[in-house]
């Protein structure tokens, strides 16, 4: 007994080692567990705030270069302002007559009313663009120093002033230092500065040449200068407009000996052109940038703050734009999410130990062991549910996506993962301008508020990437309510459709191709009207364009006017090729054969009522015409086109019996049967061709001969 007690203890004590024992193992393992989920999540947020910096390099890029577009294109402006006074004729001619006079205005004829009128014409052009700055007491017609912050001035070559405006900045300090080391004969600026009186103007200079001279440096005879205040301009284009980020901020800066200038005002108030900070500041993000224009990089501000920037060099002027963000800002939801995983993680870690302990004091719980096994095939089930809807959708050709109110991924199949860099699991989460970039989620969002608000799916085709790489793209936005599973949200199934929209533009041309292959047929058997469907096609086209018809509606008279003989081929070549005069029944055959073009047509699919067009040819504005006596806005706007453009044709075109009519004399003819034949909007289109666009001239060819006459 007392043998059996003691094997007794012993078996419990064993057992109780073998559980404490068990108990140790497990707080390891889950001690290891531990430490390498940690190193796990850290690595997985370091991934993620690559990614996240690879983002935040496209949307500061693409602010950048906007930015860069509107101040390259303001300065342009600029340019264009002083060149359009430059190439002024009596500027010219003054300067030419100054010139020819080596320099002494009074050899000049009229040479004060000509000043005169070249300093009002700058001050007009000065105060309509800008250029004024304050007007002193009088104006300025000799080179006097003015202390001024703005104007327009005209100066000989040797830099001195013919006429100026008032308020005119005078012709000394940087203004003349840019003179004394321009390239004649080429567009200069002066890059910005800060007056006497406090104001941060720049200039431009354009050379003036002579009247009939060449634009070359040896044949300027002076030139022109434009100075104005200038940060108002530049402040409010580098401004981005709609910017959700608090610290974003663009500033222009350009080097000023070792160090460095911000030509624009800065956040913390600094006016423009009132701080610079030595090239040699440490991490310092402007120095990054003018030696990296078009770089990207974390460093630090003028206030010591760590940021995001990138750098864009200006075209016109010798600045780099830079755009920046708080890296704090910028890069808060990755520190969230990374916050969120570890604790996520520790509290998982924590939940498994208790329910490890739970499970060790409680194994043998039947309702435990059934709760488990519950447990265990929900997650078989759920597991094999979304394996099976992951298999189904990554199968397809298109992008499928769902996302809720906030534009964050709740869904993402294979195919819309493709070309963002980012695996499918790690887009959930995230929202559409941190996937795809702020510019198309933009437009993806408008397209999913549409859909929620009207309850039906919205369709959107957009035409994605550049020349090289352009793609078009048909994306259906579906609602999706709240299920409470899902929170309500919108579907997007994003289908490529570039093969198809390809496709039909091929099938386009081999119409076409098909059309002029027929028009050569007829063409052949008839060789007294060669190439007349072709001309016919040509004018009904510049009608119908002039007319503002649509583009399927313009194509139809293209299509109509260029088969519109093809019934001729049951016509017998003997007839079309006689010269002599037709019996009555002979010129029916000849005018039904257009009603056999339309019956020859007649299954042929177009997209628009070419047919129905052939058959209304014949009709006539006044009810007169064949075959149905059709009259007035009954007959279609194609079929009134074609007629006048065939009767034009066919008077304008030589004939081998006859010469053609001119243009004009055609034309006359067509006005007499205006109301009568004609509809009088067409006619009046084709005289509006004729006359100003350019028809006459492209026209003429018609009434050469027509062995030398071209198509």
């Amino acid at each position: 007994m007392a043998q059996t007690s003691q094997s007794i203890a012993a078996g419990i004590e064993e057992k109780g080692r073998r559980a404490r024992r068990i108990v140790l193992m497990a707080g390891i393992l889950l001690g290891l567990v531990l430490v390498l989920g940690v190193i796990v999540v850290l690595r997985f947020v370091a991934n993620e705030r690559d990614r996240d910096l690879i983002g935040w390099q496209v949307r500061l890029g693409i602010v950048a270069d906007s930015r860069v577009a509107a101040i390259d294109d303001w300065l342009d402006a600029q340019y264009r302002i002083v060149r359009e006074l430059a190439e002024n004729p009596t500027v010219q001619l003054y300067l030419t007559e100054l010139a020819l006079s080596d320099g002494d205005a009074a050899g000049v004829a009229d040479g004060e009313a000509q000043t005169g009128y070249i300093r009002n014409l700058a001050t007009a052009t000065a105060e309509r663009e800008g250029f004024m700055g304050p007007r002193p007491a009088a104006p300025v017609a000799a080179n006097i120093p003015v202390a001024a912050n703005g104007g327009i001035a005209v100066i000989d070559p040797l830099g001195r002033l013919v006429a100026g405006t008032a308020g005119l900045p005078a012709l000394e300090g940087p203004i003349a230092a840019a003179l004394a080391t321009r390239v004649p004969g080429e567009k200069s600026i002066i890059d910005a500065y800060r007056t006497a009186a406090g104001e941060v103007v720049m200039g431009f200079i354009w050379p003036v040449h002579g009247v009939q001279a060449d634009a070359k440096a040896g044949d300027e005879i002076g030139a022109v200068i434009g100075v104005r205040p200038v940060v108002a301009e530049l402040e409010r284009r580098i401004i981005q407009p709609g910017e959700t980020a608090r610290t974003a901020e663009s500033e222009i800066v350009r080097r000023a000996g070792d160090g460095i200038e911000y030509v624009t005002g800065l956040r913390d108030g600094t006016p423009a052109l009132m701080r610079i900070l030595a090239g040699n500041t440490p991490d310092l993000d402007t120095a990054f940038a003018l030696g990296n224009p078009g770089g990207f990089a974390e460093r630090r501000d003028y206030a010591g703050n760590a940021v995001l920037a990138v750098a864009r060099a200006v075209k016109t002027a010798p600045w780099v734009l830079v755009r920046k963000v708080d890296t704090a800002e910028a890069l808060a939801e990755t520190r969230y999410r990374t916050r969120v995983l570890l604790v996520v993680f520790l509290g998982a870690i924590a939940f498994v130990g208790i329910v490890v302990v739970a499970v060790w004091r409680h194994g043998t719980s039947v309702r435990a062991a059934q709760a488990a096994e519950q447990f265990r095939d929900m997650a078989d089930r759920f597991s094999r549910l979304f394996t099976f809807m992951r298999v189904v959708t990554d199968s397809q050709p298109t992008a499928i996506a769902a996302v809720d109110q906030q534009g964050r991924y709740t869904f993402a199949n294979r195919e819309a993962a493709a070309g963002t860099g980012i695996e499918t699991e790690e887009m959930l989460g995230k929202t559409l301008a941190a996937v795809i970039g702020p510019i198309r989620a933009k437009g993806l969002e408008q397209q999913n508020r549409r859909a929620r608000e009207t309850g039906s799916t919205v369709v959107e085709i957009e035409a994605v990437g550049d020349d090289e790489t352009k793609r078009i793209l048909k994306t259906a936005h579906v609602p999706l309510p709240d299920s409470g599973d899902f929170v309500d949200g919108v579907l997007m199934v994003t289908e490529d459709i570039t093969d198809l929209v390809n496709e039909r533009a091929r099938r386009e041309r081999i119409l076409k191709q098909l059309t002029a292959t027929l028009v050569a047929v007829i063409d052949r058997r008839d060789p007294y009207s060669a190439n007349h469907s072709a001309r016919v096609a040509e004018v009904s086209r510049d009608i119908a364009e002039e007319m503002g018809l649509s583009a399927v509606e313009v194509e139809t008279v293209e299509i109509a006017a260029s088969v519109m003989n093809l019934g001729k081929i049951a016509v017998p070549a003997e007839l079309l090729t006689r010269q002599g005069a037709l019996s009555e029944e002979e010129m029916r055959l000849i005018r039904d054969s257009i009603l056999t073009s339309a019956d020859l047509l007649d299954g042929v699919e177009f997209d628009g009522p070419v047919v129905q067009t052939l058959r209304q040819l014949q009709e006539h504005w006044d009810g007169t015409g064949v075959p149905h006596g059709l009259s007035g806005d009954a007959i279609l706007p194609m079929a009134r086109i074609v007629s006048v453009a065939n009767a034009f044709v066919g008077m304008a075109s030589a004939r081998a019996w006859r010469p053609g009519l001119a243009p004009e004399k055609a034309a006359d003819a067509l006005m007499r049967d205006v109301g009568a034949r004609f509809d009088r909007a067409a006619v009046a289109a084709l005289l509006n061709v004729l006359e100003n666009r350019g028809g006459r001239a492209r026209w003429a060819r018609f009434g050469e001969p027509p062995r030398a006459a071209g198509v």
